[in-house]
């Protein structure tokens, strides 16, 4: 069973997962910004334009990762948890721009 709780903190150069950040374990986990509206485990992530801000650092507590240079946040409704090695979403969260 797939799940991931706690908060996201969006700049305009890096994205942070806050201290209450936690997921299942599992194999080659992946922080992806994703442009589709809406992110169910039916959604083809793979497939999307998808930005891959690198691999998950720990499944547990506050981690930061850069956005690569020329890219605009707000243009992604979501941040994904994505298992490269299987293919599968592991934990979606909506983004909100004030």
């Amino acid at each position: 069973m797939h799940y991931g709780k706690g908060g996201v903190t969006v700049y305009r150069d890096a994205l942070q997962l806050g201290a209450d950040f936690e997921v299942g374990p599992g194999p080659k986990f992946h922080v992806y910004l994703v442009p589709d509206e809406t992110v169910t485990p039916d959604t083809a992530v793979e497939k999307t334009m998808y930005v891959d801000l690198g691999r998950l650092r720990a499944f547990k507590g506050s981690q930061v990762f850069n956005i690569p240079p020329g890219t605009d946040p707000k243009r992604f409704n979501n941040v994904v948890i994505w298992c490269e090695h299987f293919g599968v979403l592991i934990s979606p969260a909506k983004l909100a721009f004030k």
